[in-house]
């Protein structure tokens, strides 16, 4: 039996040269752009011409791009300025931390799957704590809030907070005082001066439904569970896996559009608060 071959050209187009590369016409002229690939001389009528030579080179830049050595790399080892070996080292440490990170994005929507968006998005500690909590009792303004503590004050930080949404899930009475609360706070806009007798009245009440909060905490016994975080989350920082901003940075990156009334409301909260505890410690003693 006898077979018959064309005889292949000496030298193809622009278009043969890409489509026999397993490429586009416009990958090869970014070739010839960053100078990884040299411009073949133009023919009579005014169109690159690529001969065997220009075939090989493209060949190797496809099979080189498609194991993931990135251009520059390509060009230099086509230069000689870099050793291929050290390119593919560096492309193995490249590709090892990449699947760490796919492991790392497979378990985020896994635990996604199973705890259910957007609670899944929070870390462990704080998600463990919350887990049990019937569908729904958690508000939309509450995952909001634990996200917020999680950046400023790390894991730990919303996984205490996840307390007192324990207790608002689980008591109605607390809830319906807790949104009466927000709304008039909400309602100390620009138009309300910060000694405005109501900024007093309000920052007694929210003290009073704080103490409230916390004596709801303790009869729950999840004080207790708060120590065990402690413990937790004291063997992550062992591990090194503490890798959140300080506390300070992350609050003055975060925009707060409260007027000169609700801050003096929360300040006045607080000194009341703190007043409060020194008070309870003296009686202890």
């Amino acid at each position: 039996m006898t077979y018959s071959f064309a005889m292949p050209p000496r030298q193809v187009k622009i278009g043969d040269a890409a489509a026999f590369a397993g490429t586009t016409p416009r990958a090869v002229r970014h070739y010839h752009q960053i100078g990884l690939l040299p411009e073949p001389e133009r023919g009579v009528d005014g169109r690159r011409r690529y001969g065997y030579d220009d075939m090989i080179r493209l060949l190797w830049i496809r099979k080189m791009a498609e194991a993931g050595i990135s251009l520059d790399d390509v060009r230099a080892a086509f230069e000689e300025t870099r050793d291929i070996g050290d390119v593919l080292g560096r492309l193995e440490e490249t590709l090892a931390a990449q699947e760490a990170d796919i492991k790392r994005q497979r378990a985020a929507i896994q635990r996604l799957q199973a705890v259910g968006s957007p609670l899944g998005l929070l870390s462990e500690l704080v998600t463990d704590r919350l887990g049990h909590l019937p569908p729904g009792t958690l508000r939309p303004a509450d995952l909001d809030a634990l996200l917020v503590t999680e950046r400023v004050f790390g894991p730990l930080g919303a996984a205490i907070q996840a307390s007192v949404f324990i207790v608002l899930a689980t008591h109605p009475d607390l809830r319906a005082e807790q949104d009466r609360l927000d709304a008039a706070e909400a309602a100390l806009d620009d138009s309300v001066k910060p000694e405005d007798p109501r900024v007093e009245e309000l920052a007694v009440q929210r003290c009073a439904h704080q103490m409230a909060l916390d004596r709801a905490v303790e009869a729950a016994g999840l004080d207790a569970a708060e120590e065990k975080l402690f413990e937790i989350y004291d063997a992550d920082l062992a591990e090194g896996k503490d890798t959140q901003m300080s506390a300070f940075e992350s609050v003055t990156k975060m925009p707060y559009d409260l007027s000169p009334a609700r801050k003096r409301c929360m300040e006045r909260t607080a000194q009341l608060l703190a007043m409060d505890g020194s008070t309870a410690t003296t009686r202890g003693d």
